[in-house]
């Protein structure tokens, strides 16, 4: 299977013109809030605190908030993962700590701005979206028209729910190391992780992706800086078993293992997505479709009988999470996720797979809503901008819509 990029994924507007641009460049400029599911009811053990983070991702904060109070990481309860690109607004929880220390925590790119009490931990899916304030800067002339034609088009047919670029890794490989897993292919998934040199290793890290590729183990474990302690694990491994590849993999982390191979899931859906691109706002007859309201999912025995339901944005076609728990869809949906397995090399399928790193498996929606849309232009002290306001449901990506908009 050609390996799945996101500059490659097609474009669900690719008749309407960008803006061109680029989005990111400083932290400012983009901006997520949490639309969360409840609100913290002011009673109960579990102290609920809301975040600002700049240049952090979510997990890094965690590791932050949890050493200062003295607490194991997996105890900081949270409804979301964030990127590290931006400034993030979010909540998180924890049990049996004063709420008066929360709020008196100080860190140099993260400010406690609430704290409350609730019966229960923050945990993951416990979101009803997210609210976004994006800057693109150095767009073309005339900009504005341009982008406003894209939201008019995504307001009506809905938005690509593509997976993001975060969900492969830093080096976009994480989906082809899951997917070596999966045909347990251990040398070609412990060669990406320790080898396989790319555009973005330099100094130490380069050297020690260089050694491991000439076969010098002890001499790349040694070069590995502290900071990538998973590669000095895996490696670390390798040393001890002389050279296993199985057994490095399976001393890998076990939250990062799953991580690899629901990666691969990832890419699998975003090629069912790229394949029915044109069509994301069309029900076939043997989709599985997506209820909005609830997230419930049923067969469609008649596409035109419950096309005007998807006209509505009541609903909207599915596509695959491939794992054991999956169900499938029949007809033209279910030979064409098939193809897409068979490409990927793929044949027992992961809705077949015994693996115990498999992920479950569920449908994800092809396409989600864009709420609250609204455009204006500008400048600040570092020149001129356009700016973008939405909501997305949890889950979905904000790049999505800003591809769309920038076709860049």
């Amino acid at each position: 299977m050609q390996e799945i990029f996101r500059e490659g994924l097609p474009f669900f507007t690719v008749d309407l013109p960008g803006v061109g641009g680029q989005i990111k460049q400083f932290n400012e400029d983009f901006v997520v809030e949490e639309i969360p599911l409840y609100r913290p009811s002011g009673e109960g053990t579990h102290a609920y605190f809301a975040i600002e983070k700049q240049g952090l991702t979510t997990l890094a904060a965690i590791k932050q908030v949890a050493n200062a109070l003295g607490k194991p990481s997996r105890e900081i309860g949270y409804a979301g993962l964030k990127d590290a690109h931006g400034i993030t607004r979010q909540m998180f929880s924890v049990e049996h700590v004063d709420p008066q220390r929360v709020a008196d925590l100080s860190f140099a790119r993260i400010k406690v701005l609430s704290v409350s009490r609730h019966t229960n931990k923050l945990k993951l899916g416990h979101l009803a979206g997210n609210r976004f304030i994006i800057k693109t800067r150095d767009s073309a002339p005339s900009a504005t028209p341009k982008a406003e034609a894209v939201l008019e088009r995504l307001m009506a047919r809905g938005v690509p729910n593509y997976f993001g670029p975060q969900r492969f890794g830093a080096r976009g490989d994480n989906g082809q190391i899951g997917r070596a897993v999966l045909c347990e292919d251990y040398e070609k998934a412990i060669a990406l992780i320790l080898g396989r040199l790319g555009p973005f290793d330099h100094g130490r890290v380069r050297q020690a992706r260089e050694l491991f590729e000439s076969g010098d183990l002890h001499a790349a474990l040694s070069a590995w800086p502290p900071a990538f302690r998973e590669q000095i694990r895996v490696c670390r491994e390798m040393v001890r078993t002389g050279g296993d590849a199985r057994r490095a993999w399976e001393a890998t982390d076990r939250t990062l293992r799953k991580l690899y191979v629901s990666a691969c899931q990832s890419e699998l859906f975003n090629r069912v997505v790229a394949v029915r691109i044109t069509g994301l706002h069309r029900l076939e007859t043997g989709d599985l479709a997506y209820k909005h309201a609830n997230g419930a999912c049923f067969r469609v025995e008649d596409a035109a009988v419950e096309q005007p339901r998807c006209d509505a944005f009541e609903i909207s076609p599915t596509g695959p999470l491939f794992g054991p728990r999956m169900t499938e869809p029949f007809g033209r949906p279910r030979d064409r996720e098939l193809n897409v397995l068979a490409d990927a090399g793929l044949t027992r399928g992961l809705n077949q797979s015994k693996h115990r790193d498999s992920p479950p498996g569920g449908r994800r929606p092809l396409r989600v809503p864009i709420g609250e849309p609204e455009l204006d232009a500008g400048s600040d002290d570092r020149g001129a901008f356009l700016r973008l306001r939405f909501t997305l449901p949890a889950g979905a990506y904000a790049t999505n819509v800003t591809r769309e908009v920038c076709k860049a």
